[in-house]
């Protein structure tokens, strides 16, 4: 069984390495500044000069600059594939849109690798007229772990279902930081410390790599309260908490995760 590579770049962007593929999660490579009405506090950790050739992009949405910024739209436009939301590919020219539970294949070094879109909500019940179009994913391919990429869903039961579909997940990366923002009365917008860790419970013996933590003042659970918050539960030895620019090799479930 082939070990994925992960490295953290910042705030919900991560570089993988699977099946042969290097696979960039919402690219975002801006310099710290104002972007709407979101600020930025931190670059990136390195950015796509280091990457190099992206294969494929998992793009949960288009909308927010903390998910595709001005640099990050430019690594689209670089990439071999990019997969998002069917509002993102009505936006942005090249883009594949999947509703949930629909399917693409692109062919890796190593190995076919299908990608399914999964439900997200990007928020809560009682505003979902006003969220953006979010899509999680997941990466299966023979011979290697099955990854689910959450993007940026705040509602637990979402991942629940996923998992319903999805049982045998091996690593979970999850868009944590508890985004909220006035505009959306300061509603938790994506996973917290709790929600994480029930995504943990989901699958037992994966591993989980929390994202979306740093960089941005909208995070309202960032790294250190995010570590302070999961400190003590069973779940803690299973969470892989990358610093950024640092990388993890994660084998299939049940084996222990060794640095990169």
């Amino acid at each position: 069984m082939s070990a994925v590579e992960i490295a953290l770049v910042g705030g919900p962007t991560a570089v993988l390495g699977y099946a042969g593929l290097t696979v960039l999660t919402d690219p975002t490579f801006d310099p710290p500044g104002e972007y709407g009405n979101l600020t930025k506090l931190a670059g990136p950790a390195f950015g796509p000069a280091e990457i190099g050739h992206v294969h494929l992009v998992l793009l949960s949405h288009d909308e927010h600059a903390d998910n595709l910024d001005h640099a990050g739209r430019a690594a689209l436009a670089a990439a071999g594939h990019v997969i998002s939301t069917p509002g993102a590919a009505s936006r942005i020219p090249g883009i594949v849109g999947l509703k949930a539970w629909h399917s693409v294949t692109v062919y890796g070094a190593h190995a076919p690798v299908c990608i399914t879109a999964v439900p997200a909500q990007h928020g809560p019940d009682a505003l979902v007229d006003r969220l953006a179009e979010v899509s999680g994913f997941v990466l299966e391919a023979a011979g290697w772990p099955t990854v689910y990429f959450s993007g940026d869903n705040a509602e637990l039961r979402i991942a629940a279902e996923v998992a319903r579909h999805f049982p045998e997940v091996d690593i979970a990366v999850v868009c944590a930081g508890a985004a909220r923002v006035a505009r959306l009365d300061d509603a938790r917008l994506t996973a917290d410390a709790a929600v994480t860790l029930g995504i943990a419970d989901l699958w037992p013996a994966a591993a989980v790599v929390p994202v979306h933590l740093d960089d941005w003042a909208h995070f309202s659970q960032p790294r250190e309260a995010f570590r302070a918050a999961v400190e003590g539960d069973p779940a803690r030895e299973r969470i892989v908490l990358l610093d950024k620019g640092a990388a993890v090799r994660l084998p299939r479930a049940k084996a222990t995760p060794r640095p990169a």
